[in-house]
């Protein structure tokens, strides 16, 4: 079936579904840009006790909300379900019981509606939550960081995908958590410590990972570690560790090395634009820093608004639109791809 072969939308009204991690979000957006609803609940509550998500029980809520949230997405949104041209979901990466919950939503509707099923990458969607704010040139480099990613990524033209840099331990929202939780602060660790960190009047200097001279590779790991042990320093003194000089030096030597990467691989690659993408890029720090080092390089920069950056279903369907004109839709016999690979969910043309 083609885009237009089912006599809908030829702009493409998608109803979208993300359930990749501890966020059950259901959307709908047309063309790609334009946000006719998108509804996110949240899990944070339930999984802060024990300190990260726990899979099976992120797998249960979903099952509990799911078919909720798409018929609330759908009223909002003032159309019907005849209105759907096309079912959109995360179908990778993510957590394997999560990814299962929102496709075999996604199946059941779409095979009810007889619209195309289009499988959905969650990088995809990240960097494409860019297109549903302003218009995006290519080339591009996107700078995505997340709670489970940390990437550089070319982009030659819509749609086509080329990760040139990734981390090789924990991704910078890892990092956050396990730094936040060495310093006593609740989880998620990412807003506390930005917190503190723009707060602080000191700074405790801590080393960057630069890696290979070459290299747009990424490693969180050693800064960790180097944390910890000011951490353990200051009690062997009998002191409190000094958590806003702490957070302030970690996130200066994290925000260092993304941006100063960042801007490198935009101008070898000759991007016309640098997007931020992921749920770090709510980050009050790095927004700053990026924002003003495009702006000295006259480099544009897009950044979605606080609701795009964390997960949601808006981002699944301005990723699906790229499938949808294209005619590239998903059987229904497809599975959950915890480990899907972005340069292979590229479009075809």
């Amino acid at each position: 079936m083609t885009a237009a072969g089912r006599g809908g939308s030829r702009e493409g009204v998608i109803l979208a579904i993300e359930t990749s991690c501890d966020e059950t979000s259901a959307a709908v957006v047309r063309g790609g840009k334009e946000i006719l609803s998108n509804l996110v609940s949240s899990q944070v509550e339930t999984h802060r006790r024990f300190g990260g998500v726990v899979p099976e029980i992120a797998s249960r809520k979903h099952v509990e909300s799911i078919t909720l949230m798409m018929e609330h997405a759908v009223t909002e949104s003032g159309l019907s379900l005849k209105d759907v041209d096309a079912v959109a979901v995360t179908q990778g990466p993510g957590l394997v019981g999560s990814l299962l919950v929102g496709l075999a939503a996604a199946k059941a509707l779409a095979l009810a509606l007889d619209v195309p099923l289009i499988g959905t990458h969650h990088i995809a969607g990240h960097i494409y939550a860019n297109q549903l704010i302003g218009e995006m040139l290519y080339p591009a480099v996107a700078l995505v960081v997340s709670g489970g990613h940390t990437e550089l990524v070319v982009l030659e033209r819509e749609g086509k995908f080329k990760i040139i840099g990734r981390t090789r331990d924990d991704a910078v929202g890892e990092a956050y958590d396990k730094v936040a939780r060495a310093l006593g602060l609740p989880y998620p660790g990412g807003p506390h410590i930005d917190r503190l960190a723009m707060d602080a009047d000191d700074v405790n200097e801590l080393p960057r990972a630069w890696l290979e001279p070459e290299s747009y590779d990424f490693s969180f790991s050693g800064l960790k570690s180097a944390v910890l042990a000011e951490i353990n320093k200051a009690r062997m003194k009998g002191e409190p560790p000094m958590r806003p000089a702490l957070a302030r030096g970690f996130q200066e030597s994290v925000i260092d090395v993304l941006v100063t990467k960042a801007l490198r691989a935009a101008e070898e690659f000759g991007a016309r634009q640098l997007l931020l993408c992921g749920g770090v890029a709510a980050n009050r720090g790095l927004r700053g820093t990026l924002t003003a080092a495009c702006e000295e390089r006259g480099l544009p920069l897009l950044i979605p608004p606080l609701s795009l950056c964390t997960d949601n279903a808006a981002m699944i369907g301005a990723a699906a639109h790229l499938k949808w004109v294209r005619g590239e839709f998903t059987p229904l016999d497809a599975k959950a791809d915890p480990l899907l690979s972005l340069e292979a969910w590229s479009v075809k043309d």
